[in-house]
């Protein structure tokens, strides 16, 4: 599982293919909201570069890119059956990860088997200022919970990513930003 994920959004990171050049070999890319000709270009980067690439919420595309799927926690995922039956044929690009805030999220990510899961908001974040964030405690308690592993998301930053144990159940196994790798 890679430990660095950028995440895109339509907001903030519209276009992530600047802030992907700059990741290292085997890190992740999750593409949110990508307009077509952005996916298009940013599945070439991450083949070249040595990137995973994940598209969210879009089935269709993340076939089409040979690209993994994230199913996002309150929009449904289009084009998620295809995915499931690529996962079942053993096809390795076709990975699938969940998004998880909490218990709802932890019973989707058992039922889909993801092979790992985006558990936020870690801390207070800019993606949605006011939200509660879970804080190192809470998120370990529902990452000890997962099926799968756990990568840490939201208001992550030098010093709050040291606050999350990492390593193993309940812990992080990877670290993923908008804004903290966007705009480096």
């Amino acid at each position: 599982m890679p430990r660095l994920w950028l995440l895109s959004d339509p907001l903030r990171l519209p276009d992530p293919c600047a802030a992907a050049a700059r990741l290292p070999r085997g890190a992740a890319v999750l593409a949110r909201g990508a307009a077509p000709a952005v996916l298009a270009r940013l599945a070439l980067l991450c083949r070249r570069r040595g990137l995973l690439l994940l598209v969210g919420g879009e089935g269709r595309a993340a076939l089409a890119l040979r690209a993994g799927l994230h199913v996002p926690d309150r929009a449904g995922s289009r084009g998620l059956l295809p995915v499931l039956i690529a996962r079942r044929a053993g096809m390795p690009w076709a990975l699938l990860t969940v998004a998880v805030h909490g218990r709802a999220g932890i019973a989707r990510a058992r039922r889909l088997r993801a092979d790992c899961a985006l558990l936020s908001p870690a801390f207070p974040t800019a993606s949605h200022p006011g939200a509660p964030a879970l804080g190192p405690l809470r998120w370990a308690a529902l990452a000890a919970r997962l099926p799968c592993p756990a990568v840490a998301l939201g208001g992550l930053s030098a010093a709050t990513a040291g606050r999350l144990p990492r390593g193993g159940r309940g812990r992080a196994v990877g670290l993923a930003a908008i804004g903290a790798l966007g705009h480096v």
